[in-house]
This record gives C-alpha cells, structure tokens and sequence, in this order.
C-alpha cells in the first residue's frame, strides 16, 4: 500500500518503520520538508517526504498520528480526501481534543470528503508498536468503525506491524470507547505505576 503518515512523532515514526519494512510505500507528509520530526525515518526503505497535500494524493491509506487538539485543523490541511481511507491513531488527553467533539474521529469525520474513517493504534504505547512480542506470545489490536474497506486496511496493518490480530470492536459509535480503553492502558502504565512494557493480549477458550 502506500501510505501517508501525518504526524511522524512515536507512533508515527515506529509505525513508519514496521510498514515500510513490511514493503509498504511511505510518503511522510509534513509542512516542511527540510525540517521535520523524524528526519531519520527517511533511512528506512520505501519511505520518502512530501507537502502534506501531495503525501495525501499519492496515498491509498491516511494515518493520522498527531496531537488531538489538532485533530480539525490537520483534518482540513489534507486537501481532497475523496476514495481515501484515514486511520486515527490519536486520542483526547486530559480534555486536550477538538472543541465540540467527544472523540477525534468524529471530528476527522466532520472535517474531510471521505467516509472511510477508522479508530486504529490508539490503543498501546508506541513501544508495543516498535516491538510486539512478549516472551511467546504477541499483542492484539483492536479497530472500530463504520467503513468495511476501512477496517480490512488497518487489520490487515495492524499484522504487517507485527501484531498477532486486530479484533473489530464495532463501529463509528465505539470510537468513544476506544479512546476510553486508550485510557485504561494510561491508566494502568502510568498511574497505577506499571510502566509502558504492557499489553493487551484477547485469549479465547
């Protein structure tokens, strides 16, 4: 696929990094293109820097990994996202999120052409995206939204990052309770003193 990745921070650059060594074309899309965060994520393969607009054009699939309170106006920045599938990997923190929304997906959903709007990789720290695996076993990921197309490309991203599977959870109503989950791990990691080397695992019987 090719993909553009606005916002090349943590998650960003090491979801970058997974999918463009798992053969994916990477256009990290940036305001400007001499200085950026994350300049040397341009040493991977595949993976190249445009103009946000351009990165967006070129691309089949969005990610969108900046901070919350920028959800609208990245939104707006991307120029036509018509036939695009846009990936939120952001969450509101500390009530710092789009004014008048309750979660950043619906408020991407206000702000683009496209329907094709899932919840994906909020859920975990960016070091579980950088390396999966605990002893034998490898986290899940989860997905919510209302686009099928949508949900198909980020379970299918989710395993070219490494992660064991990607559970749908529902759709555009669940985008809250990804975010709340998103939450339960802050929670666990960084408030009740676990630290970020936890994951999420669904087991079955």
């Amino acid at each position: 696929m090719k993909i553009a990745i606005i916002g090349t921070g943590n998650v960003g650059g090491a979801l970058a990094t997974k999918w463009a060594q798992a053969g994916h074309h990477i256009l990290l899309g940036v305001q400007n293109t001499a200085q950026f965060k994350g300049k040397d994520l341009l040493q991977n393969p595949h993976t190249s820097v445009l103009p946000i607009q351009e990165a967006v054009a070129q691309a089949e699939v969005i990610l969108l990994a900046t901070p919350a309170k920028a959800a609208v106006a990245v939104a707006q920045s991307l120029g036509d996202t018509s036939g695009k599938i846009i990936i939120d990997a952001m969450n509101i923190v500390m009530k710092q999120g789009p004014e008048g929304f309750s979660n950043t997906s619906d408020a991407i959903l206000d702000s683009t052409q496209t329907r094709d709007v899932v919840k994906c990789f909020n859920t975990t720290g960016f070091n579980n995206m950088q390396n999966t695996a605990y002893g034998d076993q490898t986290l899940d990921m989860f997905v919510a939204g209302d686009s099928v197309r949508g949900k198909e490309a980020a379970i299918q991203l989710a395993k070219d990052a490494g992660f064991a599977e990607c559970y749908p959870i529902g759709g555009n109503d669940r985008f809250d309770l990804m975010e709340q989950f998103a939450w339960f791990w802050i929670n666990l990691a960084m408030f009740q003193g676990q630290g970020r080397e936890i994951g999420f695992k669904l087991l079955k019987r």
